[in-house]
């Protein structure tokens, strides 16, 4: 580790020294208390998040099987019609803070999955499939809408727990570590200053003594 130059062995960067020590302390203290609610709550959403996560793979999986069987049975021409016209899907958030993190909360969505009429393709006997893979793709559509907010503010909780614990770390194993070494450093000059003093005055205590006597 590189350390800065050393303070001068004052009484007062002595001083200086302790306050900013202690300062460091109640700092890194904060930040583990933050660290450790982060952790919480992180660890309270991780369940709902593996769940999502799960029930997207399986709708996906099923989805894109619907749409194999679907090309299987009508071909590529057949189906390409069936996506028209596109549409926007329009959701409503609402901003929050949590931990000092700005996220988003889903407040609406629209439906996604749409019944034949609303779809305005009706299927052709044997068509069924095409129909099915277009309902499931929809599900996946509003599964993931759902699940956008949540893996947002997952993935921002992440951070702020790293970030947190590389302040942490550099708080107790950096800062803290290279006050106390110049403290140290600071208390010895000055110790040895003082039996110098000491001594000093010792000796000549001794030589006014000597002189008196003589």
């Amino acid at each position: 580790m590189t350390r800065g130059p050393r303070a001068a062995a004052t009484r007062s960067n002595l001083m200086r020294h302790r306050r900013r020590i202690q300062q460091v302390q109640k700092g890194a203290a904060l930040l583990k208390r933050k660290r450790e609610s982060l952790v919480d709550e992180l660890f309270s959403r991780a369940k709902a998040a593996v769940t999502s996560r799960a029930a997207i793979d399986a709708q996906a999986r099923e989805a894109w099987y619907a749409l194999w069987e679907a090309l299987a049975t009508q071909g590529r021409d057949t189906l390409g019609p069936v996506g028209w016209p596109t549409r926007d899907i329009e959701v409503d958030l609402v901003p929050i803070e949590l931990w000092g993190l700005k996220v988003a909360e889903l407040a609406h969505r629209p439906a996604v999955v749409r019944g034949l009429a609303a779809r305005g393709v009706l299927p052709a006997p044997g068509e069924a499939a095409s129909d099915e893979a277009a309902r499931d793709f929809e599900g996946l559509i509003e599964q993931l809408l759902d699940a956008a907010p949540r893996e947002h503010m997952m993935r921002r909780l992440g951070q702020a727990l790293s970030r947190t614990t590389r302040l942490v770390n550099t708080l107790e194993q950096r800062v803290a570590v290279e006050l106390s070494a110049n403290l140290a450093s600071i208390r010895r000059t000055l110790e040895e200053r003082e039996r110098e003093e000491h001594q000093r005055v010792k000796r000549l205590m001794a030589r006014r003594r000597t002189a008196s006597g003589a």
